[in-house]
């Protein structure tokens, strides 16, 4: 986003990992306290080009800088954020999406008219084709004239919903903050928004792949941003389903106007919606069309994630200094649409060294998860083991830009992950096998 997501946390690089666990998620988020326990991969290597430090034994390969040239007179653009993977049905190859989080600066995408929504905006795709090695094949604009396109997720049918994190910003020609979907092979991709998905400042997107139900992430301050429901009108899982129309909703928890007030994981809530009046935001803000004390908000609702029948969501962390009901470095959130139950899963607690949660991977090794730290100071991407036990699994040796977009590649033995600036993608390698526990 254009604002750091490190907004004023100052958990610093020292000190443990402190965090609180429900234990209902068995060992996907767990972590304990300590950082350095001889867990994971190992001890990271420096990386004499002072770029990326990983264990021995891993390697990675780094491409699609922002400013490369694609062909003549396009060149990839910056701010390298959210990004899915997908099995290419013409080759061998992989299919990567890639958003890339400008505004109304930084290195424009140049795309076919029929590919630009908003000839004022620098947001956009960008889709990669990656062989099996971890090379680069070749890339391409896959859609321009967005803006602030920061996370986002991918559909069971196969598509990229690119999300803008914004409400609009001064010289656009057309409205902004919306959902876009983008075919990752080129054919489908139309530069329209789907509407009905709301006009708000998006982060991510998590899709039920049984119901099409889509729950969406909102970060937002003044008010703090909702977490939304959207209910398709069709169910169909094909290419501009969602265009069809259907209900936005928010979520609202009877007694808790605000999440970071929950500071003891395991608690349990039950979950109302309430429709929004006007999902498209045509005079008010969607977060603003709802009396205080008739809606649950957060500070800094990140990542979502499907999985195991339920969606996960992040809230990267909130201060009573901002307005916030409590201090937290981070939660992990679980929304059961079955029971209509609400339950906090983790608790980042102030002062650890690793803060700020943001993009979540689940990892194919050890039953653990990737991390893709956006805190204070140091950048890691933060694995954990089955035993839930937290390793610092990449360095950001070059500068203190956060990482995002991590997500492995479909047969599980690549993880790529991006740098945000300078905007780079990292395609890592190595004996993933090796995982230690204890």
């Amino acid at each position: 986003m254009s604002v750091s997501r490190r907004g004023v946390m100052k958990g610093g690089a020292a000190g443990a990992l402190s965090i609180a666990l429900a234990g209902s998620l068995d060992t996907v988020f767990q972590t304990s306290a300590g950082a350095d326990t001889g867990v994971g991969y190992g001890p990271l290597v420096p990386d004499p080009k002072g770029v990326l430090d990983l264990p021995e034994g891993f390697t990675y390969k780094a491409f699609s800088a922002e400013g490369d040239t694609i062909a003549p007179g396009v060149l990839v653009p910056g701010r390298h954020d959210a990004m899915s993977t997908f099995k290419n049905r013409h080759s061998p190859n992989w299919l990567m999406v890639r958003n890339h989080e400008q505004t109304a600066s930084g290195t424009k995408p140049v795309a076919p008219a029929e590919l630009v929504y908003d000839p004022a905006a620098f947001g956009g795709t960008t889709t990669l084709e990656v062989d099996r090695d971890g090379n680069l094949v070749g890339h391409r604009i896959s859609l321009a004239g967005t803006s602030t396109n920061c996370a986002g997720g991918k559909t069971p049918w196969h598509t990229w919903l690119t999300c803008e994190e914004t409400e609009g910003f001064s010289g656009q020609t057309k409205s902004h903050g919306w959902v876009f979907e983008v075919d990752p092979w080129g054919r489908a991709t139309r530069p329209e928004p789907i509407k009905a998905m709301g006009r708000f400042s998006h982060e991510a997107v998590a899709v039920d792949p049984q119901t099409h139900v889509a729950y969406l992430t909102e970060d937002a301050s003044r008010p703090f941003g909702l977490f939304y429901r959207f209910t398709p009108n069709s169910r169909r899982g094909v290419y501009h389903a969602y265009q069809a129309g259907g209900k936005l909703e928010a979520m609202y928890v009877p007694g808790l106007p605000d999440l970071a007030a929950v500071n003891e994981a395991g608690a349990r809530f039950r979950v109302e919606w309430v429709e929004v009046p006007d999902p498209e935001a045509v005079t008010t803000s969607t977060r603003k069309q709802f009396e205080d004390g008739r809606i649950t908000r957060s500070q800094k609702l990140e990542g979502a994630w499907w999985g195991r029948g339920a969606c996960y969501f992040v809230a990267s962390y909130a201060e009573r200094g901002a307005g916030a009901a409590g201090d937290h470095a981070g939660q992990v959130w679980r929304y059961d649409p079955r029971g209509q139950i609400l339950e906090l899963e983790l608790l980042f607690k102030p002062g650890g060294r690793f803060d700020g949660p943001d993009n979540i991977t689940v990892s194919p090794y050890g039953g653990g998860v990737i991390l893709a730290e956006d805190g204070d100071g140091e950048q890691y991407l933060v694995g954990t083991t089955r035993n839930g036990e937290p390793f610092a699994f990449a360095r950001n040796a070059l500068n203190d830009s956060e990482f995002a977009g991590v997500t492995f590649s479909p047969d599980g033995k690549i993880l790529f992950a991006n740098r945000q600036s300078p905007g780079i993608t990292f395609a890592i390698t190595g004996p993933w096998h090796k995982l230690a526990e204890r």
